[in-house]
């Protein structure tokens, strides 16, 4: 059901993402499609080839591509995959933990729009995507403003009476970044504001 919920939500059904206190939040999919501030902080340091985990539609690979840096998106869901090749990008129906072409090339690898979260273990998550990028590559990510409390919730995605699974996602505070860099195998982190974003290199 999370999957199908995603995939609507991405057509333009409304969505909202619930926790387990109650608390529910729309789910704004439509900005995954277009440009959004700070993209540029993270398009400008992407070196090819550069893997965007969990791609979406596609807006950051599709940019990649057009300014001429080999990348791919990988995304568990069959209509993201499909909107990213619609966009001009190439991906490919992957979880991150699946048999990714390339491994152990890849000079960058993106974890866009929060999506250091997957899984609910970052530690876990970056301990793979060291795996999956080159010696002296990096990862470029976005994480929570300084302060933030890092924490990992359990939700679900929810429209009217249909309900998903539940799963784990992680919110990783730009504070809590250097701890969490180094348990996921990188010597080092650094952080900066863009555009009201939080973005993250660890290296």
């Amino acid at each position: 059901m999370i999957g199908e919920l995603y995939a609507d939500a991405l057509s333009g059904e409304s969505a909202e993402i619930e926790y387990v206190d109650g608390t529910r939040v729309t789910l704004e999919a439509a900005r995954w499609f277009e440009p959004i501030d700070g993209d540029e902080e993270l398009l400008s340091r992407c070196a090819s080839p550069t893997l965007d985990i969990g791609s979406g539609p596609g807006r950051l690979t599709a940019a990649l591509t057009r300014r001429g840096v080999t990348s791919l998106g990988i995304d568990i869901t069959p209509r993201a995959v499909a909107l990213t090749r619609r966009a001009g990008g190439f991906a490919l129906l992957r979880d991150v933990f699946d048999d990714i072409p390339g491994s152990g090339r890849w000079a960058t690898a993106l974890l866009a729009d929060g999506n250091i979260g997957i899984g609910g273990n970052p530690e876990t998550l970056l301990r793979r995507v060291r795996q999956l990028i080159r010696p002296g590559g990096t990862v470029l990510a976005e994480v929570a403003p300084p302060g933030t409390r890092s924490r990992v919730d359990r939700v679900r995605l929810r429209r009217g009476q249909l309900a998903g699974e539940w799963f784990a996602w992680a919110t990783v505070s730009a504070s809590d970044l250097p701890r969490v860099a180094r348990a996921g195998g990188f010597d080092g982190a650094d952080h900066w504001n863009a555009d009201g974003r939080w973005l993250a290199r660890l290296h």
